[in-house]
């Protein structure tokens, strides 16, 4: 049976081009000993995917005086704020401002990620073959340094993400906002991601075909 390629293929980020190397418990317990801060990793991985899972989507609205990167870095120190105190041990930071401000930057760099073995093979092809490529993240401007650094960038000519669009995935607008950058009509377009509601559900119900990948 022939298939019928799209004009333009998105992708998710984080989870379906690259993923944490190890888990981020053990990457904020390896930079928390550097403070003097021990804390069991499994424990801290626990803890953050609990925070992450309560916190608001991070797709913020009309600017109110306070940029979007303030806000990322906002939204982000809360979570990380709430993972070591359910963790138990906030109070042990002598500084926990210096300390997250470490962990913020480590994550804008290559060291914390692993790009999955498939995804160049995939993106060449599909550059290859003409079609357009775009990303649609609920991940903050951070991505674009990460893409560079992982030696992703030059494949996308989209990045679409919810902190700047002021939607998160599965809402469908983040989905249009990402289209309208190609002149994209929906059936002309596929998402590939590892989210069943995030990816599965906002792509199909933005008229898009999705592909979810099973990592």
């Amino acid at each position: 049976m022939a298939v019928n390629f799209p004009r333009v293929i998105f992708l998710d980020a984080v989870g379906t081009l690259f993923g944490v190397a190890g888990s981020v418990g053990e990457i904020y317990g390896d930079l928390a000993h550097n403070y003097g801060v021990e804390a069991d990793g499994n424990a801290l991985n626990q803890a953050f995917f609990r925070a992450f899972k309560v916190a608001q989507p991070m797709a913020f609205g009309v600017d109110q005086g306070i940029s979007v990167a303030d806000q990322e870095y906002s939204w982000w120190r809360l979570v990380a704020q709430q993972t070591f105190s359910s963790a138990g041990v906030l109070d042990h930071f002598v500084n926990f401002d210096e300390f997250f401000s470490h962990l913020y930057a480590h994550f804008a760099t290559a060291d914390p990620w692993v790009v999955y073995r498939d995804v160049p093979v995939s993106l060449e092809r599909w550059r290859q073959q003409g079609i357009e490529l775009g990303i649609i993240s609920n991940f903050d401007s951070r991505l674009y340094r990460v893409l560079e650094a992982l030696n992703l960038a030059n494949y996308f000519q989209s990045v679409t993400i919810s902190s700047e669009a002021g939607a998160a995935k599965p809402d469908p607008h983040i989905f249009t906002i990402a289209l309208q950058k190609h002149y994209c009509q929906p059936a002309s377009a596929w998402h590939v991601g590892d989210s069943q509601g995030d990816d599965v559900v906002g792509a199909r119900a933005a008229g898009l075909r999705p592909i979810w990948v099973r990592r």
